[in-house]
């Protein structure tokens, strides 16, 4: 995103009034880097949630004794059909709660953040 920035007309012209490099950087590129990079840092983080929650699920992430969502998940999936429905359902609701909770985050972010958006 800063290549792409350094390149735009506004960054060259500042350039060739003889601002300095640091007013170039913290004036122009970064405010308009900031909402690409922190859109990014939220759907990384909801993708980790979810990584984990599988790994665990599946065995191979955190230790049985570790608490994880995908742990609690496993051992409710054995409760399921004996009738102990609210063992799975919780920590489903709360996995998927908490991964689109993060999503929203970064779309809500994206919005206040992006001044190319203005409606």
């Amino acid at each position: 995103a800063a290549m792409v920035e350094i390149q735009k007309e506004y960054v060259e012209a500042a350039i060739l009034i003889g601002r300095k490099p640091g007013v170039i950087i913290f004036r122009h590129i970064l405010p308009n880097v900031v909402s690409p990079i922190l859109v990014i840092a939220t759907i990384s983080l909801a993708l980790a949630i979810i990584l984990e929650a599988t790994l665990s699920f599946l065995g191979v992430g955190a230790p049985p004794t570790e608490p994880s969502l995908g742990t609690l998940i496993r051992i409710g999936q054995s409760f399921f059909f004996s009738g102990e429905w609210w063992i799975l359902f919780f920590p489903a609701v709360t996995l998927l709660m908490l991964a689109l909770s993060v999503n929203l985050l970064g779309d809500w972010l994206r919005d206040a953040l992006n001044p190319k958006l203005d409606d």
